[in-house]
């Protein structure tokens, strides 16, 4: 299949530019390798949310959407599904994710997205998420994990409206630091990017982080020392519920009493909303800030606490 032009687009990024040789196996972006999900959710009118258009292209997998939160029996839970045992190098992704009008959707992964050990080229995700008024979307992957020598780019564009509520969340780990001690910010480069932008066009904020191979400040004080997991979680949101939410979370910052994690909630430029930050030794003591902050979103959006059958978070 033909590469999507926001794929293209990426491809210029400047910190790719020494990763250009193509694998030995199989060339970037061939048949097999360029993964593409859309799905578009819609509001019925008896009030219940729907999974009404799904188009996907291995290995990117979706099945159908089910209802198994019992406190939110009319939100459509999605699991995105990888077939290829991980994201390779010269592996191309696209998703396309829509909430339309007063619809509601939770979307999440199957497991760890895992970005396996590269000796060419690299791998790169482009995500449009768009939330029209008045709906709610959760879009929560699990961790990302990427390996020794590996090189992954990701960009997420997020359309949201003003009345709508959007939770878009991004989890990292720093390598399989239990496998071998090189693993640990082992991989070349990670780049992860995002802009949040309004239905009319409007910029609302854009942010990037880049990690390389030879930066030299991770394990500053300021940045990961101590910690090998990390997570931005935005919620982009109505100003009253923002603030309602900000009220209620309760971020950690005393390390004597909790040496394991750091949490906190910041306002978002131009009244978008909110961000978590979360730093943490493992990846369950960022997930357990991260499910607390969920939890708090949901109560003041829609009203509706998390089910303990949503066990992704526990």
């Amino acid at each position: 299949m033909s590469l999507h032009p926001k794929l293209k687009k990426i491809d210029l990024a400047p910190e790719l530019a020494d990763f250009k040789t193509q694998p030995a196996q199989m060339r970037a972006a061939a048949h097999g390798k360029v993964g593409e999900l859309k799905l578009v959710f819609s509001l019925r009118d008896d009030g219940l949310s729907i999974l009404s258009d799904l188009y996907r292209v291995t290995p990117l997998l979706v099945q159908k959407a089910l209802y198994w939160d019992e406190n939110m029996p009319n939100l459509p839970i999605c699991k995105i599904i990888s077939v290829g045992g991980g994201i390779l190098q010269g592996d191309r992704y696209f998703i396309d994710i829509k909430v339309e009008a007063g619809a509601c959707a939770h979307v999440g992964s199957q497991g760890a997205n895992r970005i396996q050990q590269m000796d060419a080229n690299y791998a790169s995700q482009y995500q449009v998420i768009e939330v029209e008024s008045n709906g709610y979307l959760e879009y929560l992957p699990d961790f990302t994990i990427p390996y020794r020598n590996s090189r992954y780019i990701n960009h997420s564009k997020l359309i949201v409206a003003p009345s709508a509520t959007a939770l878009y969340g991004e989890m990292i780990i720093s390598g399989r630091k239990h496998h071998h001690p090189d693993e640990r910010f082992g991989f070349d480069l990670l780049s992860m990017s995002f802009e949040v932008v309004r239905p009319d066009g409007t910029e609302i904020f854009a942010e990037k982080q880049l990690v390389t191979a030879q930066e030299k400040t991770i394990n500053l004080p300021a940045v990961m020392q101590g910690f090998d997991c990390f997570a931005n979680i935005l919620c982009i949101t109505p100003a009253d519920t923002a603030q309602r939410i900000q009220e209620r979370f309760q971020g950690v910052f005393d390390q004597q009493k909790s040496p394991r994690v750091i949490s906190g909630v910041s306002k978002l430029p131009n009244g978008a909303g909110l961000i978590l930050r979360v730093v943490g030794v493992e990846s369950y003591d960022v997930r357990a800030e991260v499910r607390k902050f969920w939890k708090i979103v949901r109560e003041e959006a829609k009203n509706r606490t998390l089910s303990d059958e949503l066990i992704w978070l526990q």
